[in-house]
């Protein structure tokens, strides 16, 4: 039995090729995040002189917020949404275990290793949100964004016809409203 192209698996290039955009786009946006968190964050902390883990925790909220907006509708625009309260509630738990995994670091180093001052906060911070980063990066490409399923190769025309008969009623349908 020979195997047809259909059903080879892609090599590992090929895979990385095909996540390489995915990553600058989620790189763009998650730098856009990182200014505000460390702009709000620093503010905060400078502003009021609350704890620093409070203030922390305050410019990853804003951040997750801007990065929310970001990922849907640039980075995974093209996922399924079908069910956007499902992938709200995976974005914020996964976000919440990053914020968690960022502002761990904060809080070790200002209260276990009694590191202070601007330069040791920003420091443990920028650790934190590196990890944070990676750990987001993988669960939502993995769990919130999902790909919405594309057709196979060996579809019958009559299935591709009909789904694109349905997309046009749908369009039509929107252009009435």
């Amino acid at each position: 039995m020979t195997k047809t192209s259909a059903h080879r698996r892609p090599s590992l290039l090929q895979r990385l090729r095909g996540v390489s955009g995915e990553v600058v786009k989620f790189a763009i946006v998650g730098l856009v995040g990182i200014v505000v968190n460390f702009g709000v964050s620093n503010a905060v902390l400078h502003a009021t002189g609350w704890a620093p883990v409070r203030c922390s925790v305050i410019g990853t909220i804003v951040a997750i917020a801007a990065n929310y907006v970001g990922y849907r509708y640039w980075v995974y625009r093209d996922s399924d949404a079908a069910s956007r309260r499902r992938e709200i509630t995976l974005f914020l738990i996964f976000s919440g275990i990053g914020m968690l995994i960022e502002n761990g670091t904060v809080w070790f180093s200002t209260y276990t290793l009694a590191l202070t001052g601007p330069v040791a906060y920003n420091a443990s911070k920028m650790v934190g949100t590196g990890l944070g980063t990676l750990f987001r990066f993988f669960s939502y490409r993995t769990w919130v964004f999902k790909a919405m399923p594309e057709l196979a190769e060996h579809e019958s025309p009559a299935v591709v016809a009909q789904a694109e008969r349905i997309l046009v009623d749908d369009r039509s349908q929107l252009a009435k409203h």
